[in-house]
């Protein structure tokens, strides 16, 4: 999925000046948007700004991280160094957008999963079908990629944050699911976040013990929390 363009800061953004082509007709140049980038203003543009991006994960999926740059991503995407700059002010602004074109691939299917339609229990076996669904050896690459280049950028950091929020955030509406359908005051935050823990740990033991039966520990603690949920006992 290639990323929205922001909308641009007033403070920032240049006056889209007015041109004429060799037909005479009017075209405007593309105003940069907050980010330092250019908004796209066409389908070329579109597709240019996609080979980046894809360029940019095989990169970084291929442990090239340490020497990402924009000049390395222009070559392997067969586009000027200058027309890179064009779509994304630096490197940062790339590795952000990357960081979002994977959203698609882990939490959007979550997200649907649990606004899907059902009570609890359908909500619930759709997610643990995605969460036990083996990751591909690409997308946990870009992930530890990911992970390596936010200890030293803070903007890469914080983008990452955001998208792990949103993450865990599909947890705690599962619980809050079941909390409406059992009434009761139980706080589902809790519970989610704890759920979320646990499946990013699982992950983690999964990438160098094969040998945890993942799907059971998974069912087994989201019965466990499930079970704490509705009217207590006086």
């Amino acid at each position: 999925m290639a990323t929205q363009a922001t909308g641009a800061d007033p403070a920032t953004t240049q006056d889209t000046t007015a041109t004429r082509d060799t037909a005479g007709t009017k075209a405007a140049t593309a105003p940069r948007t907050a980010g330092g980038g250019r908004a796209r203003t066409s389908a070329k543009g579109e597709q240019t700004r996609a080979r980046l991006i894809a360029a940019a994960r095989i990169l970084l999926a291929g442990g090239e991280a340490g020497r990402f740059t924009t000049r390395n991503v222009a070559a392997l995407s067969g586009v000027s160094h200058g027309m890179c700059h064009y779509h994304f002010a630096d490197r940062t602004d790339l590795i952000v957008a990357v960081v979002a074109d994977i959203r698609p691939e882990w939490i959007t299917p979550l997200e649907e999963a649990v606004a899907g339609p059902g009570g609890y229990a359908e909500r619930a076996e759709r997610v643990l079908t995605l969460l036990t669904r083996p990751e591909s050896p690409d997308l946990a690459r870009l992930h530890a990629a990911l992970h390596w280049l936010a200890l030293n950028d803070e903007r890469v950091r914080v983008a990452l944050e955001a998208e792990y929020g949103r993450w865990r955030s599909c947890f705690v509406r599962l619980f809050r699911a079941l909390a409406d359908e059992r009434g009761g005051d139980t706080d589902p935050a809790p519970l989610g976040e704890a759920f979320a823990a646990a499946v990013d740990g699982i992950a983690a033991i999964g990438s160098l013990d094969g040998t945890v039966d993942a799907p059971l520990v998974l069912r087994t603690l989201l019965d466990s929390l499930a079970s704490t949920v509705g009217p207590q006992d006086t």
